[in-house]
């Protein structure tokens, strides 16, 4: 009888899709809702990682930036970018479905962080500030929700987290002066069940931190990158991200909560349980944006946070009590001030640790967390001036030197330095530990990297095909260990490799010769007969890349404005600088975009960049 019984559950198991082993999926941003990015696989060993090779690779974009984190359930690979979703087959990057969004209003661009999967349904932004829920079996929209103002400068950059029924979303916007907040959605019919605002006003915890109460209304706090969950608690930890303006304090005195902070929601019911600020009053962009990790040694509970400032910070999450800090990139003196004839900064403003945080690695009791290492010029200009949805940092900012990156392994109890590599571009791509004793990570010059988890040595290392911004994790199918990775990247931070946005498949000895698909269809960046201009795609063109620099307004960037641009350059000028650009804007002709590109978005900025 109980023979039968085994069998019939074995079977049931089998039919249901549950996982063949432990870690056979990665159901969420980090694998686990508690941040950890660990994988219990072990076939891939450093006895054999060298060996590991590419399986196929799929564009699944035109040239766009591709920040996304992969979600893998059931042999399906789960992603996308800034319009585009797809679900590709985890074993031969074969296309399931595709969803391309059709935004609603006229401008819609930025970055992606990612989806979320819960039930049968994926959830994820939009472009123009929707929540949408997509059948996870055919990409069928099933419902969409407007919750964020794009004529206010908000927008759904970040990944939504999802557990228990309940989608979790917040709304980025910083720099252009957003009220951050942080929701949540019924996952099956798209309605908020609550709100929290991360800029408090009036009677709320931390308003009295604005010392200037009207500037907390264009704060900033906004939420651009992952969440964490404590699902024994019901804990929700959400990073926070930099006031604004983002230069000019003593237009905000105060220690600005909870900008540059870790909140701590009840999950159920968002009411604020505690919080813990990194950077208060701050005007070197020291945001948070990566989901912080949670961890226990002993009978300590802990939450590890990577930041903008650097630091690899740990706290208690019993007593709220700092434990560590540890440095992972360059950090210099920390200046009380901004000057206007300008002030170094080592990191910020696009430095230290990006939109992905620390992973745990049990086996060596360590934390493995990469960053990027680069120095600013930042200039105090004039008192700024609010215009919604417009930028105005108070300053101008400019990197001060190359950028590189790190990898830094830290004992997870003590704080000590373990290890470290030296990344010849920026790191801010995930980091993967696994129970195989390798780490798999990558970097923005396009490196695809595996380190002895131990030692820091790196076993193996291959071409990515593209700059390194997105997801990388693993996962079992057919009894086979596979690794995915996005690659392509063109984004504010193009420090490195560009490309187009892939997602790239490895695994030992693949054996044949690896598959190159291409799933863009009408994405592809040209259209019409060359020389005849054409705004629409010059308008989608701007919003895929160049609206993440130099915002939806084209004055992000203070130096380098857009607005009414044809006033100061005639348009034959524009398409010259475009096709061959002053660093740091990134060359894009003609390996990325072709002459109808350029044609198309400089008559855009020309004729309705006004």
């Amino acid at each position: 009888m109980r023979f039968a019984l085994a069998v019939m559950l074995v079977f049931s198991a089998a039919v249901s899709g549950q996982e063949a082993s432990p870690g056979a999926n990665w159901p969420s941003y980090n694998n686990s809702l508690d941040g950890q990015r660990y994988s219990q696989l072990k076939q891939i060993t450093l006895a054999n990682a060298a060996q590991l090779g590419e399986v196929c690779r799929v564009q699944i974009d035109g040239p766009t930036s591709f920040h996304g984190g992969l979600v893998v359930q059931d042999g399906v690979i789960y992603t996308g970018t800034a319009r585009e979703t797809v679900a590709l087959d985890a074993t031969n990057c074969a296309l399931k479905w595709k969803f391309v969004y059709q935004p609603e209003e006229a401008r819609c661009g930025g970055s992606s962080r990612g989806v979320a999967l819960l039930n049968g349904r994926i959830f994820r932004g939009t472009c123009d500030g929707r929540l949408v829920a997509l059948d996870a079996a055919t990409g069928k929209l099933l419902w969409k929700s407007v919750i964020a103002s794009q004529k206010h400068g908000e927008s759904t950059s970040g990944a939504p987290l999802a557990w228990g029924g309940v989608v979790y979303m917040g709304i980025a916007g910083s720099d252009v002066g957003i009220r951050g907040r942080v929701m949540a959605y019924d996952a099956g019919t798209g309605r908020e069940l609550w709100r929290f605002y991360t800029i408090p006003m009036g009677k709320e915890t931390g308003a009295e931190t604005w010392k200037r109460p009207e500037t907390a209304k264009t704060g900033g706090g906004g939420f651009w990158g992952a969440m964490t969950l404590d699902v024994t608690t019901g804990e929700l930890f959400v990073p926070v991200g930099n006031p604004w303006p983002d230069i000019d304090h003593a237009y905000r005195p105060g220690d600005n909560l909870f900008t540059n902070s870790i909140l701590v929601l009840d999950a159920r019911t968002g009411a604020l349980k505690w919080w813990h600020q990194v950077a208060p009053g701050d005007w070197m962009d020291l945001d948070l944006a990566a989901a912080p990790a949670l961890f226990r040694s002993g009978t300590r509970d802990f939450v590890a946070i990577g930041g903008k400032d650097g630091y690899l910070t740990v706290v208690d999450r019993d007593t709220h009590r700092v434990a560590y800090r540890t440095p992972v990139t360059t950090v210099e003196h920390i200046h009380k001030a901004p000057k206007p004839e300008g002030t170094r900064l080592c990191p910020g403003y696009a430095g230290g640790v990006e939109w992905n945080g620390p992973a745990l690695d049990p086996a060596n009791q360590n934390l493995i967390v990469g960053a990027v290492d680069v120095c600013f010029i930042v200039k105090l200009a004039a008192s700024a001036t609010y215009k919604p949805g417009e930028a105005d940092w108070g300053g101008s900012v400019a990197p001060d030197g190359p950028a590189t990156g790190w990898i830094t392994a830290v004992n997870r109890d003590t704080g000590e330095v373990r290890w470290k590599f030296h990344a010849e571009k920026p790191v801010v791509a995930g980091v993967t530990p696994t129970a195989g004793g390798v780490t798999f990570a990558g970097d923005l010059a396009g490196n695809f990297l595996v380190f002895n988890s131990k030692t820091g040595e790196v076993v193996h290392k291959a071409r990515a095909g593209g700059a390194m911004a997105g997801g990388v994790v693993t996962y079992e199918a057919g009894g086979r260990q596979y690794v995915a990775f996005a690659a392509g990247n063109i984004s504010r931070n193009a420090f490195g490799d560009l490309g187009l946005p892939s997602v790239v498949i490895m695994a030992l000895n693949p054996g044949a010769a690896p598959q190159r698909l291409d799933v863009t269809g009408s994405a592809a960046a040209a259209s019409g007969p060359a020389g005849t201009p054409n705004l629409a795609n010059g308008r989608r063109l701007y919003g895929q890349i160049c609206m993440s620099c130099h915002g939806a307004d084209g004055n992000m960037i203070a130096d380098r404005k857009l607005q009414n641009l044809g006033q100061r350059r005639d348009l034959a000028a524009t398409i010259t600088y475009i096709k061959d650009p002053k660093a740091p804007m990134p060359k894009l002709f003609p390996d990325l975009i072709n002459e109808q590109s350029v044609i198309d978005v400089a008559n855009f900025l020309h004729e309705e960049l006004k």
